[in-house]
């Protein structure tokens, strides 16, 4: 099965930048898109950002301008480039891939661990 592991959250102060990193291991014959969700706490999981396998990417509104979401298809991984972070961005995000196992295969989503990111002065 497809495993997906996260890594580069943190603490950083009003203003910092961090970058998150989400790579899948396994059975994996196309992926088809990645994306990054969080979640505060009380509130529901949102989309923060998605990108097809052809780089075509979309953003909330909320971190237009200041996040940047890219993949390496060879390595099969997906980043979040966040910048000029805000008290508001604190939540655990998660990234998520919608893949192919192998040729003739349903189409199955998988969500990596959670990385929680922390803005505090």
């Amino acid at each position: 099965q497809v495993q997906l592991v996260e890594s580069g959250g943190g603490l950083v102060q009003p203003g910092g930048s961090l970058r998150l990193s989400c790579a899948a291991s396994g059975t994996i014959f196309s992926i088809i898109a990645m994306g990054w969700y969080r979640q505060a706490p009380g509130k529901q999981r949102e989309l923060v950002a998605d990108i097809s396998r052809g780089g075509v990417t979309s953003y909330a509104d909320s971190v237009k301008g200041r996040f940047t979401i890219s993949r390496d298809n060879a390595k099969n991984t997906v980043y979040l480039q966040m910048n000029s972070l805000k008290v508001e961005d604190t939540a655990v995000y998660y990234c998520n891939m919608a893949l192919f196992a192998w040729r003739g295969a349903g189409l199955e989503h998988y969500w990596g661990q959670g990385t929680q990111v922390t803005v505090s002065s």
